[in-house]
């Protein structure tokens, strides 16, 4: 790719960086003036700022890497090593001037850098898709088709490329027919049902699980896919000592019309024109640690985000792992499933 599409320079606000990065598709920016390679920034150090509450205002020279790994063009060959070594998924190209030619990612030399975690993950599967009418008038919504495969099966299939292989789903609307489907499927790993007799919301249904969980797992929703790094995940939640990490995704959001505010008169206070807001929000997928099944009333009907709530308001540690908003896709909606086929080229 024309890598001067991923140049920045150190006074460039993290959330332009951000930008760049949703439409290259690549996690990393480079700080190099006429070409020299100076600092890099990839989508950890800007997690990592958000996470510590900074601003995405933040000029970026502020959390670049001054120090960035890079490999001589005369000495390309040891690319694949110095990768696979610091788990780098890009690593720039310099001639002996330290001017960047080009760049190496990850897949060109067939680098598998994705960390294998083996944790169970629960996936709420009852749903009665009311949002996605008249599909699930037929289908229950884990079973509608993105492409060539149901969408549990995008969700599962990027599970298992980190090493997980026990999945819970929780089922219950045409749960008959989530069964029988993957009854007919040749898998390679477990799958076990949870039959929810009586809705009981986003997580009112893992009290079904008691007694089955003796570890860490991550939960999702049945119509999102995230593609992150899962033990990046894992490793935050551990070190943070959470109780629960959401998994969020940065939106930014332009409102294409002018904005007006009033005062208490009904006089205007200020007008906007077309105003830019970036905000976090809940992908529905979560790290979440055992004893919140084992501290769940049973039977009784809740969402998730009560469960969160219920652990903030006791002073528990809930973490947030941000992700960005590419690597997020939501088919809730008729619009937004759309917009993941297309997404996925499907």
């Amino acid at each position: 790719m024309d890598f001067s599409k991923l140049l920045v320079t150190e006074s460039t606000p993290i959330l332009k960086v951000m930008q760049i990065f949703n439409a290259t598709g690549k996690q990393l920016a480079l700080i190099a003036p006429e070409g020299k390679l100076e600092a890099v920034v990839t989508d950890g150090d800007i997690r990592r700022h958000i996470v510590s509450g900074g601003s995405l205002e933040t000029a970026v020279g502020n959390i670049a890497n001054y120090n960035p790994k890079f490999v001589w063009e005369h000495d390309k060959e040891s690319a694949k090593k110095i990768m696979q070594q610091y788990s780098i998924n890009i690593l720039p190209v310099l001639n002996d001037k330290g001017i960047v030619t080009s760049l190496i990612f990850s897949n060109d030399v067939e680098i598998d850098l994705q960390k294998k975690i083996e944790l169970p993950v629960v996936i709420m599967a009852g749903g009665l898709g009311t949002r996605l009418y008249p599909y699930t008038k037929i289908l229950p919504k884990p079973l509608i088709p993105i492409g060539d495969y149901p969408i549990i099966e995008h969700i599962i299939n990027r599970f298992t490329k980190v090493g997980c292989e026990h999945f819970h789903l929780i089922v219950n609307h045409k749960k008959n027919m989530i069964k029988s489907y993957f009854s007919e499927l040749n898998h390679n790993y477990n799958v076990h049902f949870v039959d929810e007799d009586e809705p009981l919301g986003t997580g009112g249904g893992l009290s079904l699980l008691k007694g089955k969980m003796d570890q860490a797992f991550f939960l999702s929703n049945c119509d999102i896919l995230v593609d992150a790094d899962y033990e990046s995940i894992y490793r935050q939640h551990k070190e943070q000592n959470n109780v629960i990490t959401m998994v969020c995704a940065f939106k930014h959001v332009t409102i294409p019309y002018g904005v007006i505010d009033l005062d208490a008169s009904g006089s205007i206070k200020a007008m906007v024109e077309k105003p830019e807001y970036s905000f976090l929000t809940n992908t529905g997928m979560y790290l979440v640690e055992p004893r919140v099944i084992e501290e769940m009333e049973n039977g009784k009907a809740m969402g998730f985000p009560d469960i969160i709530e219920h652990y903030r308001n006791a002073g528990e540690n809930v973490g947030v792992y941000p992700v960005n908003e590419k690597c997020w896709l939501d088919m809730g909606q008729l619009e937004e499933l759309e917009e993941m086929r297309k997404s996925l080229g499907v």
